[in-house]
C-alpha cells in the first residue's frame, strides 16, 4: 500500500488487513516489535534505535522476512511502510519469489487535500490513537486530543516534499508491472476501500 502522508494509506491498509484476515505488516509496528525480541537482528535493531540511529536497509529487509515467515503471513499479508526505498523494494522481490503476486496499490491525493487533512489530524495525548477534528475527547481513552506535532503546517509541506524526492521513486520502479493500480484517494474512506478491494480482485481474481 503506497501513498503520501494523509492518503490514508495505513486506515486502508488496516481496514483490507482486518477483512481478509490477514496481517497488515507496518514497518514502524514490525521494528518496535523487534525492539523486544531476542534474536540477533532484534537487538541489532534495539541497539540502533536506543541510539537514536537510523534502522539501514538490511535490518529492516531481515526483520521484514522474520515477520513476512511467520504462520499467520502464509495465506496473505498488507505492507504498509515497506518498501521505502530501491533496496527495499528489490529485496521485496526476492522475498517473494514463491509467492502469489506482488499487488501494488498506490493510493493517489491531490496535494491541496492532504494539507488539509494534516492539518486537521489529532491524536490522543495519552495513547496516541488518531482523532478527527470535530472530536472532543479520545474515543478509545478519554484522553485530551492534540495535534501531531509532525503535522504542523512548515512540517506538513517539508513531508510531502520528502515523499516526493525520495518514495516516488517507489511507485515509479512499481508503476509498469502488470499488478499496479492506482486508486483515486479523495474520497470517502468508504469508496477508497471499495476500490481498493476492486483493484486487488482485478489482480488476484475473486470478490472483492
Amino acid at each position: 500500500m503506497l501513498g503520501p502522508p494523509g492518503a490514508g494509506k495505513g486506515t486502508q491498509a488496516e481496514r483490507f488487513a482486518r477483512e481478509r484476515r490477514i496481517p497488515r505488516v507496518s514497518t514502524g509496528d514490525v521494528l518496535r516489535l523487534a525492539s523486544t525480541g531476542d534474536s540477533e537482528i532484534d537487538q541489532r535493531a534495539k541497539s540502533l534505535m536506543d541510539a537514536g540511529q537510523l534502522v539501514d536497509d538490511d535490518l529492516v529487509i531481515g526483520i521484514v522476512r522474520e515477520r513476512l515467515a511467520q504462520p499467520d503471513a502464509a495465506q496473505g499479508f498488507v505492507l504498509d511502510g515497506f518498501p521505502r526505498t530501491l533496496v527495499q523494494a528489490e529485496a521485496l522481490d526476492h522475498l517473494l519469489d514463491d509467492r502469489k503476486p506482488l499487488v501494488i496499490i498506490d493510493i493517489e491525493v491531490p496535494e491541496e487535500t492532504l494539507i488539509r487533512r494534516l492539518k486537521s489530524r489529532l491524536i490522543c495525548s495519552r495513547c496516541s490513537t488518531p482523532a478527527t477534528l470535530t472530536a472532543k475527547v479520545c474515543a478509545k481513552c478519554g484522553g485530551t486530543l492534540v495535534q501531531r506535532p509532525d503535522d504542523e503546517f512548515k512540517v506538513v509541506l517539508e513531508r510531502l516534499k520528502v515523499y516526493e524526492r525520495e518514495s516516488q521513486q517507489i511507485v515509479e520502479f512499481y508503476r509498469r508491472r502488470p499488478a499496479f493500480r492506482s486508486v483515486d484517494g479523495d474520497q470517502s474512506q468508504d469508496a477508497v476501500a471499495a476500490d481498493v478491494a476492486a483493484a486487488v480482485a482485478s489482480v488476484v481474481g475473486g470478490h472483492p
